[in-house]
């Protein structure tokens, strides 16, 4: 497949999980468990079909690491949400990124996976970006920069228990295990939290799930058919796209610390991406 091929569905997967970032944050009266509740709903109604449509067996083979990448997926996810009631999007989304610097830590001590030292010095320059964003951005919250980190530990947990899990797994399968957990979490928890919707809310949170299934959907496309270090690195597009959303849409405002922060940060983990595939 071409390459323009390629990286049109990362772009158009950047732009889904964009969308569903600032609905997310435009949704921020509803509790992050309620949040979490109707993200699932949108991307079950495309995999349950789909599944039942190809005779996938939909508890999977190895349910134990199946259940634990829901679990970890449900925590990040929820972090996630819960980060963006008290910090920007654009730096939200940036630090969420540094969970590649967790993946290796994790890969090292379950998979015994070697890390090169110029990555280890990547990883430095990249959390030496989240310190900037702490120390001199724009009112960082301490809570917030908790539950993004937070989030980035059990993200990056989540590449390990893939890769783990590796080809033995339909992808559907995998993301159908998250969905659900999400589901029946943030159902559970949404009880002493909900907060009744009108139409145009309905619409939105339901949008949460189908926004994050066509993310999903085409950034799975799109290093499929190409070569991971030429694709990989335009995920970080969405950072971008968080900060123009946030500036414009939110009225955030990013300071020139803030700003070098999030350039330090995908400085050093779009090198490292180049980094492993060049030498791994």
């Amino acid at each position: 497949m071409k390459s323009s091929t390629a990286i049109l569905y990362m772009i158009i997967s950047v732009i889904a999980f964009s969308l569903m970032n600032a609905v997310v944050k435009y949704l921020g009266a509803f509790h992050a468990y309620q949040i979490v509740f109707f993200r699932s709903i949108g991307t079950l109604m495309f995999t349950i079909p789909l599944i039942l449509k190809a005779k996938i067996p939909i508890l999977g083979n190895n349910k134990k690491w199946l259940f634990l990448r829901g679990l970890f997926g449900v925590i990040s996810l929820t972090c996630f949400f819960q980060s963006l009631n008290y910090l920007a999007v654009g730096t939200a989304v940036s630090i969420r990124y540094t969970s590649p610097i967790f993946a290796a830590i994790f890969a090292l001590i379950f998979l015994k996976e070697r890390v090169k030292p110029i990555q280890w010095v990547l990883f430095l320059i990249a959390f030496i970006g989240v310190l900037i964003i702490k120390g001199f951005g724009t009112d960082m919250h301490s809570l917030g920069l908790f539950f993004i980190i937070l989030s980035a530990v059990f993200l990056g947990l989540i590449f390990v228990v893939i890769r783990k899990i590796g080809n033995s797994e339909n992808p559907l399968v995998i993301i159908n295990y998250f969905m659900v957990m999400a589901f029946v979490f943030g159902g559970i928890m949404s009880i002493n939290h909900w907060k009744t919707p009108n139409l145009t809310e309905w619409l939105l949170l339901l949008s949460l799930g189908v926004f994050g299934y066509f993310g999903q959907l085409y950034m799975t496309k799109a290093l499929q058919s190409h070569e991971t270090n030429v694709i990989a690195p335009l995920k970080y597009l969405e950072v971008v796209f968080m900060i123009i959303i946030g500036a414009f849409w939110f009225d955030e405002v990013y300071n020139l610390w803030t700003l070098l922060g999030i350039f330090l940060i995908m400085l050093g983990l779009i090198y490292n991406i180049y980094l492993k595939r060049k030498k791994g």
